[in-house]
């Protein structure tokens, strides 16, 4: 019998927007006003909010969190379940969200003090990088300060993250058939992110 796996996105995948269709919904009103009581501020005024709110780090992950803990407790409202649960960088969250690790607020929780020090951490950027050759690209990260990968997600793309000099040194020098600025607000999975890692060690 086949296996089924939930794998839920990070970063980079938040849209002007997302989650409205959702407003409907019972679980959405309850978990909305959850969201709401504990940041302070609206997950969907800020989702449809033409100045692009959701991509400042701030809100993007709270804003993630909140859409695909929804969509995860639909899935399982209509009989669906998982076998297996996985998820990237502030996907990770919902994933065991998913999985019974913890509720709904106690992750929102953690979401929010990780998206309060991330978005103080860096100014920085992130690329993806797709058809190159892995020696170059190596050679060229080895030789350019302030850039390092950051995502190993298959031998033909990969993302890269660091100052904005460091990751636009990197495009410009490397051969690919595409190079692509993520939609991020940070230098995440970086040596950026140190501090803001260390200050998040105690909760």
């Amino acid at each position: 019998m086949a296996k089924i796996a939930w794998v839920f996105p990070g970063q980079g995948s938040q849209a002007v927007g997302m989650g409205v269709d959702l407003l409907e919904t019972e679980i959405a009103q309850k978990r909305f006003a959850q969201a709401e009581a504990i940041l302070g501020w609206s997950v969907p005024e800020v989702c449809q909010s033409e100045e692009d709110k959701v991509s400042s780090t701030l809100y993007t992950q709270p804003c993630l969190y909140v859409v695909e803990s929804i969509l995860a407790d639909l899935l399982k409202e209509s009989g669906c379940a998982p076998d297996f649960v996985a998820g990237h960088s502030l996907g990770e969250y919902v994933a065991l969200y998913a999985a019974g690790v913890f509720d709904f607020e106690a992750g929102l929780k953690l979401v929010k003090r990780r998206s309060e020090l991330m978005s103080q951490a860096s100014e920085g950027m992130m690329a993806a990088l797709m058809g190159f050759k892995r020696p170059e690209l190596e050679d060229i990260l080895s030789t350019t300060d302030g850039a390092v990968l950051a995502n190993d997600n298959s031998p033909g793309q990969v993302v890269i993250s660091g100052t904005p000099e460091g990751v636009q040194s990197v495009m410009d020098s490397i051969k690919a058939k595409r190079k692509v600025a993520l939609n991020v607000s940070g230098a995440f999975h970086s040596p950026l992110m140190a501090a803001a890692a260390n200050a998040y060690q105690p909760i």
